[in-house]
């Protein structure tokens, strides 16, 4: 059995980011069958037992996870060309004045808030924003299969043959793409279920049978719903949901 890094094991456990996992064993909050672990890069064997300290587990506690009906026209991260990214929209007065979150604002929610999967600056609908790296891994994870469902609304012919490629037999960058679930919600709304993100995949996909997308919404990710949340507001992820 080959020696792994610390921070690797402590990311593919879930316990925090690669990031975090260094500036925890930084601080000296890493233990590895209960002695400190505190120089980078440390190797150990993947059946030995890691455990955080209170102070780590603390500070993840204290992260905010954010969900965002975002609007089109903004850019899920980095603005760009002139558009606003999506962070720009959160602060105390776009709030959505329903969010049951016991949590007060603070412009310390918005340090190193960063989006969880993209949404295109043409499209709309739920986006996460986290400072918890745990979440980012597990939803854009390159083993993440959390479900993503949007609503479509195109125009063009859809043939029962293309919409039976829709669901499997397409590819996109020379890789094929993994099953979908996607049915009619009425004469010109699809349904889409995807377990995988590629830039504009949607769009693509709905290219390569003939159909262009005039509207898409993402409504769920994994188990949470985008619901009753305001286009331009946002709320807390709340301690009893998990995606």
């Amino acid at each position: 059995m080959e020696k792994v890094r610390v921070s690797k094991l402590m990311s593919e456990q879930g316990l925090c980011s690669r990031r975090e996992a260094d500036a925890y064993i930084e601080r000296g909050w890493v233990f590895v069958d209960g002695v400190a672990i505190t120089e980078l890069g440390s190797r150990i064997f993947p059946d030995q037992k890691i455990t955080l300290s209170k102070a780590a587990q603390a500070t993840q506690l204290a992260r905010v996870t954010i969900l965002l009906n975002k609007p089109v026209g903004y850019v899920s991260a980095q603005p760009e060309d002139g558009y606003r990214p999506a962070v720009s929209l959160i602060s105390a007065e776009s709030r959505f004045p329903g969010d049951k979150s016991p949590l007060r604002f603070s412009h310390a929610h918005l340090k190193g808030l960063a989006p969880a999967g993209r949404l295109d600056i043409d499209s709309q609908g739920l986006l996460v924003m986290t400072q918890d790296g745990r979440i980012a891994k597990m939803l854009i994870g390159e083993d993440s299969a959390i479900e993503k469902e949007y609503l479509v609304r195109v125009t063009g012919v859809l043939s029962e043959k293309n919409l039976a490629l829709l669901k499997h037999g397409l590819s996109l960058d020379g890789e094929a793409l993994k099953p979908a679930k996607i049915s009619w919600q009425n004469e010109d709304q699809l349904r889409f279920v995807l377990r995988q993100g590629k830039k504009r995949q949607i769009r693509r996909m709905c290219e390569l049978v003939g159909l262009n997308v005039v509207g898409l919404k993402r409504v769920r990710i994994g188990s949470v719903l985008l619901g009753d949340l305001p286009e331009g507001q946002w709320r807390y992820l709340r301690p009893d949901e998990r995606f």
